[in-house]
């Protein structure tokens, strides 16, 4: 049983899926350090592509992504016209090789077939996709039926991640995702039906009026989905930031040490179902290629969180997408508005974003084998990186406090966070960060 500590619990952290992080994003590197990146790119390094739809049919008070509701539908066919003429331009400068295609929102599956299938057809086009690539898509499952789920099967969608949340019906309703366990099941069942077997569950804990019997229940039910993946989320409720968070009531929300109880308790439903858990928030069957890649060594962090996809290069398409670069990280205009002038302009729509100098690389590599190993040999990535351990000492001794609550041991440059005090592997990382932010609003909680 991990020891809570309520200090700890409740310190404001970056969930660290990219450092620098987003918070120190500026508009000094925008669109001209994009295309630099982009025409860097060499043909031989392997890439992925994530691609952003910034629309749902209904929001969800909870959600922090970018999104909106669709409102008139023909936003739908004029975003997709946006997006088709990005392809098109980020696909005559980028050089690299795919390896995996993710679409994240938002709710991806609000487009109509038509739309996916010109998307998926411009993809194939613009970019050198590999034939064994991976496509993922995250969905609403309450839209999915046979018909949608035989068009995902289509245009090559072999893993899809459904937003579950919850199956406690007085928490769906506080959170405005009202979704009953038949209707999730019915979506995987229609997926399953179309040859997609790779389901991936989203889950949340910290959620208002939310227990830790309703934790016992909504897991209970997740495993008879038998999903190869789950993520199990901490609720972030950042209402001076997030407008739709307002709607939640505040004095709803379980405390510091409910949330940590939560959280272990779905650690132990899960590691006693079989499943492996990943990093401090997923959890995976140890046939899954992110297991394989978590008992290997090969577990990696970006924005889409924890993965097995080797690849360092990110190329984001869409309003607010992100692309990642050794030497920078740029996000696209977040108006949907602004980000289509751009592109049917045929100019880039990255809008602000942080380089990455040698020290960023290399914190950024510590800070990624803390969160997706436990342990990190820092003496050996200073090596890797021609760099001196020296420069790490002050963040190797402000661990001293953590050693001395027995969560992280430090022998030498080598530091290992003990497999009890997984839950506490971003405060572990956070003493690498020497960028972190002072606004407590800015992040989540730790646990």
């Amino acid at each position: 049983m991990t020891k809570f500590h309520a200090d700890l619990a409740a310190c404001p952290v970056p969930r660290y899926t990219s450092y620098p992080t987003a918070a120190d994003f500026t508009p000094a590197v925008g669109a001209d350090a994009q295309r630099q990146a982009l025409v860097a790119v060499a043909p031989d390094t392997p890439a992925s592509l994530y691609l952003h739809v910034p629309y749902c049919r209904d929001i969800c008070w909870y959600c922090g992504c970018n999104t909106g509701a669709i409102g008139r539908e023909q936003r739908l066919g004029t975003y997709r016209d946006a997006l088709l003429a990005e392809i098109a331009s980020v696909g005559a400068m980028m050089r690299g090789r795919v390896g995996a295609v993710h679409f994240g929102g938002g709710s991806p599956n609000v487009l109509p077939a038509s739309d996916l299938y010109a998307i998926a057809d411009a993809l194939r086009t613009a970019f050198r996709i590999a034939d064994d690539a991976e496509w993922a898509m995250e969905i609403d499952p309450r839209t999915i039926g046979a018909a949608q789920a035989d068009t995902l099967a289509a245009i090559g969608i072999g893993r899809v991640s459904i937003g579950a949340q919850t199956f406690a019906p007085q928490v769906q309703r506080a959170i405005n995702r009202v979704q009953p366990f038949g209707m999730v099941a019915d979506a995987v069942h229609a997926l399953h039906a179309s040859g997609i077997g790779k389901i991936n569950l989203d889950l949340m804990y910290g959620l208002p009026h939310q227990s830790c019997g309703d934790i016992v229940s909504s897991i209970a039910a997740a495993l008879t989905l038998a999903p190869s993946r789950v993520a199990m989320f901490g609720y972030a409720h950042l209402p001076a930031m997030l407008a739709r968070q307002r709607m939640i009531d505040g004095a709803a929300l379980p405390d510091a040490e409910e949330r940590f109880l939560q959280s272990e308790l779905a650690h132990r439903l899960f590691t006693a179902a079989g499943y492996r858990a990943i990093g401090f928030d997923h959890f995976a069957l140890a046939d899954d290629s992110l297991a394989r890649a978590e008992a290997t060594g090969r577990l990696f962090r970006n924005f889409q969180g924890f993965t097995d996809d080797p690849a360092r290069t990110v190329i984001g398409l869409g309003a607010s997408a992100i692309s990642q670069f050794d030497g920078v990280i740029v996000q696209n205009e977040k108006h949907v508005g602004r980000y289509r002038d751009s592109v049917c302009g045929r100019r880039l729509a990255g809008v602000r974003g942080v380089t990455r100098d040698a020290d960023d690389r290399l914190r950024g590599a510590i800070i990624e084998r803390i969160l997706c190993d436990g342990h990190a040999d820092v003496a050996a990535l200073c090596r890797d990186a021609a760099a001196d351990p020296a420069r790490l000492s002050p963040a190797m001794a402000t661990l001293e406090s953590l050693e001395a609550r027995a969560i992280v041991d430090r022998r030498g440059w080598a530091l290992h966070v003990r497999s009890d005090s997984r839950p506490y592997r971003r405060l572990v990382a956070a003493a690498f960060d020497t960028r972190r932010p002072t606004m407590p609003a800015l992040q989540s909680v730790a646990i």
